[in-house]
């Protein structure tokens, strides 16, 4: 392919910061704009060399780039997309060049569901890679085996983490039926994404779609555990049925892939897989919690259809580092621990919080979460909320972020959720902004205190201020001595 100028607009997502380093590594001129940098993606466009302009401006797109990559944070009235549209320049969405430059030719796996996509598509990524398969891939999350958010590879395999979110403000379909899957993993579906989305019905409908481009020679690995993906499975968009064949994977012993005998410790997670109730091998992995047992299910499951020996996947598993941004020590300072996670959904919330009291047993939990997406500013999930907080002795909630936008008699309750948390026993308290918290709590943390920071976004820097005013209060401590 003969090498073009390619401009990102809103280059700054995992998505898309991700693309523009593929399409470096196939040796494009990538450029790419976006309001706000911030970490991880900032510093994998940093890393990539990626030339950036930070702020939206005519002036980007001279001179006039061979194709203009809109993302679909960004819509109408944004000043490069006005000047793409006035000057007839080529555009695209995300998943056209993605499945143009990609995938098109190559064997797709399709990593999809409303939980453990990124962790999911990162886990087998890595095991595919130790299978020899030499897989192209791209993860909305930089995953740490790789020190990247994708790779580029040899092979005609690829891998890509499949967002139910929509494309592009002018394709208001899901990214994921862009993808031409070959195989499908459906984690789990629940009703997220309430900006694009009016019910957990219209969700169903994107996902019954995608599950109705697998072909006939194709397979769809599906969360057995997930309600909802049951009623997908058994009550498809074709009369005829689901066209490929399905394998079920989870907790459930009815799934055809599950896991028993599951020890959780400290430093891993053992477990013992079943393939059709028949014992096929026992694995270790160093995540921690339930829900990751269930993505290594996923994860072995695929690498079977995939042709990956046993013991292949074994060491994948083993060796997994995970992904930034997924129960990510971020730092250790007289022996409190800081977290860095990307829950946002309540199910989330509660899956990772109970992860970290299985990994920290016997420590207190701090949970600091901001409402930060569409969903999660809305009170569509309200009572949920209440019970997602489980193990966590201390709870400090953010401000909602950008809370104009969201009409008041929408907005999620901040009164109501904290008096809902002290009802069950639970201190809980709210604070504007992430400046507030750190000057407020960082001197009553004490040693051995677990701090867990939950936010889809960049969070005002929390988990550096908060590092450096523990850092800064053991000094003067110290000093005082």
């Amino acid at each position: 392919m003969k090498p073009k100028h390619i401009h990102l607009i809103g280059v700054c997502g995992t998505a898309m910061a991700s693309l523009a380093g593929m399409l470096k590594m196939q040796g494009h001129r990538v450029t790419g704009s976006d309001k706000a940098f911030y970490p991880p993606m900032s510093d994998e466009l940093r890393r990539l060399g990626i030339e950036t302009f930070e702020g939206f401006d005519a002036s980007n797109l001279e001179p006039a780039p061979d194709l203009v990559v809109i993302g679909n944070a960004t819509s109408r009235g944004n000043v490069e997309i006005e000047t793409a549209l006035n000057r007839k320049l080529e555009y695209a969405s995300l998943p056209d060049v993605i499945a143009k430059y990609f995938i098109q030719g190559r064997h797709s796996t399709v990593v999809a569901g409303t939980h453990g996509k990124t962790s999911t598509t990162s886990l087998l990524a890595w095991v595919m890679e130790t299978g020899g398969l030499d897989p192209t891939f791209l993860i909305g999350g930089v995953a740490e085996n790789f020190g990247a958010s994708f790779k580029v590879g040899k092979s005609d395999h690829f891998l890509i983490e499949g967002d139910e979110y929509d494309t592009a403000f002018f394709d208001k379909g899901p990214k994921f039926l862009h993808y031409l899957p070959d195989i499908v993993i459906l984690n789990n579906i629940e009703y997220d994404h309430a900006d694009i989305y009016d019910d957990l019905d219209s969700v169903m409908k994107s996902f019954r779609l995608l599950v109705n481009l697998v072909p006939s020679n194709g397979r769809l690995i599906a969360g057995w555990d997930s309600p909802v993906v049951r009623q997908i499975i058994e009550h498809p968009i074709s009369p005829q049925g689901v066209w490929c064949p399905v394998e079920t994977f989870g907790l459930d012993q009815d799934a055809t892939w599950t896991a028993r005998d599951i020890e959780y410790s400290p430093v891993e997670t053992a477990f013992t897989v079943y393939y059709n109730s028949r014992e096929y091998a026992r694995f270790r992995t160093p995540l921690a919690g339930a829900f990751n047992v269930r993505n290594c299910l996923a994860t072995i499951a695929a690498a079977e259809a995939l042709g990956i020996k046993t013991d292949a996947i074994a060491n994948g598993l083993g060796t997994f580092k995970s992904v930034k941004r997924r129960m990510q020590v971020r730092g250790i300072v007289n022996d409190i621990t800081v977290i860095d996670d990307f829950a946002h959904h309540p199910t989330a919330v509660k899956e990772t919080l109970a992860a970290v009291a299985q990994r920290y047993p016997g420590r207190r939990i701090v949970a600091i979460y901001e409402p930060r997406t569409w969903t999660a500013r809305k009170k569509v999930f309200q009572n949920e909320y209440a019970n997602a907080f489980g193990p966590a002795s201390l709870i400090v909630i953010a401000g909602l972020f950008e809370s104009e936008r969201v009409a008041a008699n929408e907005q999620l309750s901040l009164t109501e959720l904290l008096s809902d948390l002290t009802a069950d026993g639970k201190k809980a308290v709210t604070m504007k902004d992430a400046g507030e918290i750190v000057s407020r709590i960082s001197d009553d943390l004490r040693s051995g205190d677990v701090v867990v920071v939950m936010s889809n976004g960049g969070f005002g820097g929390i988990h550096e201020k908060l590092i450096d005013a523990i850092s800064t209060s053991v000094t003067a401590s110290e000093m005082n001595v």
